[in-house]
């Protein structure tokens, strides 16, 4: 019976640890998220979204077109991509930023298909931090 109770109290001591350090680097990740405003998100996700798609073999035939979704505000960020691969495949990139809760999601389909699905970071944005 005592040992049960020891093994019992380390299982508890770890999952406190555990969610302590979890904790701990939320807290000290800072600005995590890159794009701030809806402004800034608009501005920055074509160029980001290119790169994923470059670094994965899927070329665009022209610059994506980036416009905000009509569910954006200033506490979630929204924004949707359209465009076309040169083998004329179509391209749909979404970015969903929450500012408040550091949180980032980036998907791209390509005709249809998830290439990226609600990843933190796309193309050199990544190899920010």
């Amino acid at each position: 019976m005592k040992n049960k109770k020891i093994l019992i109290a380390s299982i508890a001591a770890a999952i406190v640890a555990g969610l302590g350090v979890a904790v701990a680097v939320i807290l000290t990740r800072g600005d995590a998220v890159r794009y701030g405003t809806q402004t800034a998100m608009l501005k920055a996700l074509p160029a980001a979204a290119k790169a994923e798609l470059d670094a994965r073999g899927k070329r665009l035939a022209q610059p994506l077109v980036c416009q905000s979704m009509p569910e954006a505000t200033r506490d979630k960020l929204l924004v949707r991509c359209t465009g076309t691969t040169v083998d004329k495949q179509p391209v749909q990139v979404f970015g969903a930023t929450l500012p408040t809760l550091k949180t980032e999601y980036y998907t791209i389909l390509v005709a249809g298909e998830p290439l990226v699905k609600n990843a933190g970071c796309l193309g050199t944005d990544c190899k920010d931090g």
